[in-house]
């Protein structure tokens, strides 16, 4: 198996130095776009934290520890369930692993780790109940949180804990990576090209077709917009109210293409981090600077709309009408 982790070498290089130093934080956040490591690198501080065998200040990989930590079967490396619809943690998870975390381990690390994964959807209630333990945990325990930003988290409980940023690697790294898992080349081209340096969401591209098909519609959408036609806008768009998960992902997929548009405006030579750089290309032609911020504003309210579970097709017809008058 193949641990390597790419990009954020400062990142590990801290967190390798915390705990050579005997400093490791007991509550951690990771916080950075979905895809770019952000479990991965969980992983590793509880590696980090595990391992008896470092080797210069890392973890060997060969161990017990290491090995069913990679697998994900250490018992003592816990991954307390997300539920409902949002995919958040209830206060029924947390109590019950509060009550685990005062039932010591039986490792020869004489650690536990709990890792609260894709935490953007963590209710008040629950990180409520998580403030004492974790502002007082027991000596053995360890707890890491990841989610897209810091804002998903009570002010207390950012305060109680190290907060690092997970960035995406480089769009060569993202190419050295999918070659190590056996992507074919054009495959890795076109990944690359719609997701650049995030691995995780460019290995999600080749592998998932629903993936590929909410790409092709975000690149419709932006066809629509700069054609000016709001029936066509309307009737790509419909599909994407029937989920709405899916129907937040491309409006965060089309937001990453309007910024595009707005700053290859400007430079035309311009890095973009959106999934179709010919599309903002020719939407920058078509819309200026002003009017890509009033389509994110647009975007951004439809996004708030939908997480507070207003209709997701009037939502979206809304949308179309505010963008075509942007």
């Amino acid at each position: 198996m193949n641990d390597k982790i790419f990009g954020n070498q400062q990142l590990l290089s801290t967190m390798e130095a915390m705990a050579e130093s005997g400093r490791t934080a007991h509550s951690l956040i990771l916080y950075g776009e979905k895809g770019s490591g952000r479990r991965t690198i969980a992983a590793y501080y509880a590696k980090l934290i595990m391992c008896r065998d470092k080797k210069d200040g890392k973890p060997c990989g060969v161990c017990s520890a290491c090995r069913t930590i990679a697998d994900g079967a250490n018992p003592d490396v816990i991954y307390p369930q997300r539920s409902g619809k949002l995919g958040g943690y209830s206060v029924e998870t947390v109590a019950s692993m509060a009550a685990d975390a005062f039932v010591k381990p039986n490792n020869s690390s004489g650690a536990k780790v709990y890792i609260f994964t894709d935490c953007d959807n963590f209710d008040i209630r629950p990180q409520n109940k998580l403030l004492k333990l974790i502002e007082e945990p027991p000596d053995y325990a360890f707890f890491i949180f990841t989610a897209k930003s810091k804002s998903a988290f009570l002010a207390t409980i950012i305060s109680r804990c190290v907060c690092f940023g997970v960035s995406p690697c480089t769009e060569e790294e993202a190419r050295e990576a999918l070659e190590l898992k056996g992507a074919a080349p054009d495959d890795i081209n076109r990944a690359v090209s719609c997701f650049h340096g995030n691995i995780g969401r460019c290995l999600d591209y080749i592998n998932d077709e629903s993936l590929r098909s909410r790409v092709d519609l975000t690149k419709s959408l932006a066809d629509s917009i700069i054609r000016r036609d709001e029936y066509s806008l309307n009737s790509v768009i419909f599909p994407a109210s029937r989920d709405r998960n899916e129907g937040v992902e491309i409006l965060s997929m089309l937001d990453l293409l309007v910024r595009d548009a707005a700053v290859l405006g400007k430079d035309a030579s311009a890095q973009a981090i959106g999934c179709c750089k010919e599309a903002a290309q020719r939407l920058s032609e078509q819309i200026t600077a002003y009017q890509a911020a009033r389509m994110h504003m647009h975007i951004e309210k439809a996004r708030r709309a939908i997480n507070c579970n207003v209709s997701m097709p009037l939502v979206l017809a809304s949308l179309c009408a505010d963008i075509m008058d942007t």
